[in-house]
């Protein structure tokens, strides 16, 4: 291995290049601890010096410490001069929101990772095309790159769609369910924060995404916001329309003065009977996908089986008689 590396010019410079992307890294990783630290401590100096204020920009010890380090590197290239900020910026949050980034920083880090993986991709096919004996031809390497750098752009798009598809059929499975112990707990005399407080805590291993929106609803109650607030903000943060359909219900019911275990009661039975009903599109959608491989790789089985006998007399008898023999 040591004698490859040293024969190839290619080898010494890939190994000088780990060695010294893992010397930033590490150098990277303490100068981060080293000023985090720095940070939480002069918060903490400050607040012990002026408890009643809160620290300059609003920002509190927990926000400090969540902040990623993709955030920093976006605010560091911002800052640099070069805006992350995308031309549809509400439409773009409301993607990443459904499919559950709900970081402020999150539409900049999108971004950021599009443009790196537009270069990213093409330069690492720079690099293994190079490293081998015959490198490509100028238009194929031209070809490739353009290729690679349409797939950096539009992977990340690709990858959301795809998370906040899944989370949305994760939260119309779990949702029934969540309506089944609401109603219990309001017909056992709970209020509806109560009820969305105790379901919350009850549902986080069974469906987590359903318990951290009412997690997060009770919060927001707790907070001092309104019901109808919490529950257009919960419906928001979904992307869901069973959900959204749903704090309508509870925020008319609220207004009007309806029974809310009658609501739950009637809603509830139509979110179960729309989950049989999916579940049995489902099902009936199976003999449509199984008949594509069966027309694609039995057909032309049971034709050459059915053929072949036909074909071979044909070899045998005919082709001889038309040939004159």
């Amino acid at each position: 291995m040591l004698g490859l590396i040293a024969d190839s010019d290619f080898a010494r410079i890939a190994v000088l290049l780990g060695v010294f992307g893992l010397v930033v890294l590490l150098a990277f990783g303490a100068i981060t601890t080293f000023l985090r630290r720095s940070a939480v401590r002069e918060s903490l100096d400050e607040i012990v010096a002026r408890p009643g204020v809160v620290a300059q920009g609003g920002e509190t010890l927990r926000g400090q410490k969540t902040s990623s380090a993709w955030a920093r590197l976006a605010d560091s290239i911002e800052k640099a001069g070069l805006s992350l900020a995308d031309s549809k910026d509400d439409k773009l949050r409301q993607q990443l929101v459904a499919a559950g980034f709900t970081s402020p920083a999150a539409p900049r880090i999108y971004t950021l990772i599009r443009l790196l993986l537009i270069f990213a991709l093409p330069i690492a096919y720079i690099l293994f095309a190079y490293s081998k004996g015959e490198p490509p031809s100028v238009l194929k390497l031209y070809l490739v790159c353009v290729g690679l750098a349409l797939m950096g752009l539009y992977i990340p798009n690709l990858f959301v769609r795809a998370k906040a598809d899944r989370r949305r059929e994760a939260i119309i499975h779990g949702f029934p369910d969540c309506l089944d112990l609401m109603l219990v707990c309001v017909e056992a005399g709970l209020g509806i924060e109560a009820a969305i407080d105790r379901v919350g805590r009850e549902m986080v291993l069974s469906h987590p995404l359903v318990a951290e929106l009412l997690s997060g609803t009770t919060l927001h109650l707790r907070a001092g916001a309104s019901r109808e607030e919490a529950f257009r903000r919960m419906a928001d943060k979904a992307g869901v329309d069973e959900i959204r359909s749903f704090t309508t219900l509870l925020i008319q019911s609220d207004k009007l003065g309806t029974s809310l275990a009658t609501t739950l009661r009637v809603y509830a039975s139509e979110m179960r009977e729309k989950r049989k009903m999916r579940a049995e599109e489902k099902a009936h959608r199976l003999p449509v996908l199984i008949s594509v491989p069966l027309v694609a790789c039995m057909l032309p089985v049971m034709i050459g089986v059915l053929m072949l006998p036909a074909a071979i007399r044909v070899v045998r008898q005919l082709i001889p008689i038309f040939s004159g023999g």
